[in-house]
């Protein structure tokens, strides 16, 4: 329903309890007591973990205390993805789990899914909230403290708020267009809960791209730009707090800056002004921060500019690593997808990347069974991939996503000859990996320190994204030069110097 001239309210203590109508008003969700502990528990891709700690910081900011488990905690926020069907098959067994381990829990439901499929999730028991990635900023004042809380206050007059039926569970609904909204919740966030030694920091949120099997424009909405300004504070005191290594991460980085007006100049200074982009944004971090060590996450290959090539290479503070969504190596299907690349512009990137860094760590995302994928299709992929220099894969099998141009696509891959790809891919990308990571026995590189620690070894990540794992016991967050022995299933053993 349109809210606007009528105030619509949701309390903001998202405790199991009564609907009810007060005088002049819609219903209400009517709650017991207030609340003090929660738990965030995050689903899916390097933003999302973003969004997830920044979730939890505006928690703690209004004095809730953040407790190690959903068992523990009053309040239980599931931040979800929908990139695939088991994804959304994810989040509702935790659904699940929770209400069945801690039935006295508030589950409120948040991110991708909840924007896409907000009253399918509604319908699921033990779910008393959901909010859309639209309202996501605004998440607190929604779960914390005592009091109502308007949603007209939290919206514009076109968000809606659905009510529960008579008929069964349903749960408050709080979404509203996502291409209407502009902010960007950003917040460091570590790779786990274990592993405070590489903070990521989101700079970037949705996606202007149109790609045929991606719902995630439809979830996070276009192109945004968290400010310069904004960064460079982050970064400053993630530098200042001792972190090492900083990730930069975004759904589609190398866009950064292209929603903004601001103009910077040439570094001729009688040409004229260019708006910024991705690559002023790393050169702006490294003049002005001291930040040790930058590694770029994902990188659309139409991005990998020869000044950003050029830069990573001649940078000691930029770590040796490229990562550069493939998706597929046959071009009937890359149109299919609607990718902005042929296999050759993708190629011409990889060799330049290469040639530029020959030791980095070079990645891609690769998707297999996608509508039509002919086994020719696939051979050409296979192919693309066994001559190009890549050191590692992420290979994804095609999940049908409703409201995609894919889903309705003819000829459609049964999921068997698709999973069979899949363990192909695999066991490629695993042999190039090995073949790569044998050419620095002997040798010496860059790395730092985390912390695991196994069988006297610590646990260590390499400037060119090795896991290694080192003789001793060291602190982590320590970065090192360490010395090449040998290798041990995925990962190289050595010691440092």
């Amino acid at each position: 329903m349109v809210v606007g001239r009528k105030k619509v309210f949701v309390n903001r203590i998202s405790r199991p309890g009564k609907f009810r109508t007060v005088a002049g008003t819609t219903p209400i969700f009517q709650y017991n007591t207030p609340v003090g502990s929660f738990y965030v528990e995050n689903f899916g891709c390097r933003a999302t973990q973003a969004d997830g700690a920044a979730i939890e910081r505006q928690l703690t900011d209004r004095g809730m205390l953040r407790v190690g488990t959903s068992a523990e905690a009053e309040v239980v926020v599931l931040n979800t993805c929908t990139v695939t069907s088991s994804a959304d098959q994810d989040a509702r067994a935790a659904i699940r789990r929770i209400h069945r381990t801690n039935p006295s829990a508030r589950i409120l439901v948040t991110g991708c899914y909840a924007q896409r499929a907000p009253e399918e999730i509604s319908a699921l028991e033990g779910v008393s909230l959901v909010v859309g990635n639209s309202h996501k900023h605004r998440l607190a004042e929604i779960a914390a403290g005592n009091g109502f809380v308007s949603i007209s206050s939290l919206s514009t007059p076109s968000a809606t708020l659905s009510v529960p039926s008579t008929a069964g569970h349903r749960a408050p609904v709080v979404v509203e267009d996502i291409f209407a909204h502009s902010e960007l919740l950003a917040a460091p966030v570590f790779d786990s809960d274990n592993e405070k030694t590489r903070p990521n920091l989101k700079v970037q949120d949705g996606c202007n791209n149109r790609c045929s099997f991606c719902v995630i424009p439809f979830v996070r909405g276009r192109s945004r730009s968290l400010p310069l300004g904004e960064v460079l504070r982050n970064v400053e005191q993630l530098v200042a707090n001792g972190y090492q290594e900083l990730v930069l991460s975004g759904i589609n980085l190398g866009r950064w800056g292209r929603d903004s007006n601001r103009e910077l100049p040439t570094p001729d200074s009688a040409a004229p002004v260019r708006r910024a982009r991705f690559v002023d944004l790393l050169r702006t971090i490294l003049e002005r921060t001291s930040v040790p060590l930058l590694r770029i996450s994902s990188v659309e290959p139409m991005d990998w500019s020869d000044e950003l090539i050029a830069l990573v290479a001649s940078s000691p503070r930029i770590a040796s690593h490229a990562h550069l969504p493939l998706q597929s190596g046959s071009d009937r299907i890359l149109r299919l997808m609607h990718r902005r690349y042929r296999p050759w512009h993708y190629e011409d990137r990889i060799q330049r990347i290469h040639a530029a860094m020959p030791t980095a760590a070079i990645g891609a995302d690769v998707m297999v069974g996608f509508p039509g994928e002919s086994e020719e299709d696939f051979e050409q992929t296979r192919s693309f991939i066994e001559r190009l220099p890549f050191t590692y894969l992420h290979v994804f099998t095609y999940s049908s996503r409703p409201g995609t141009p894919s889903a309705s696509m003819p000829a459609q891959v049964p999921v068997h000859k698709a999973r069979e790809r899949n363990r192909v891919l695999r066991e490629l990308a695993a042999r190039k990996k090995r073949i790569f990571q044998e050419q620095f026995i002997g040798e010496t590189l860059r790395a730092i320190t985390l912390t695991q620690f196994s069988n006297g070894r610590t646990e260590a990540l390499t400037d060119n994204y090795q896991k290694l794992w080192l003789e001793g016991q060291l602190p982590a967050n320590r970065m090192l030069t360490a010395r090449i022995h040998s290798t041990e299933g995925e990962a190289l053993v050595g010691e440092a110097e």
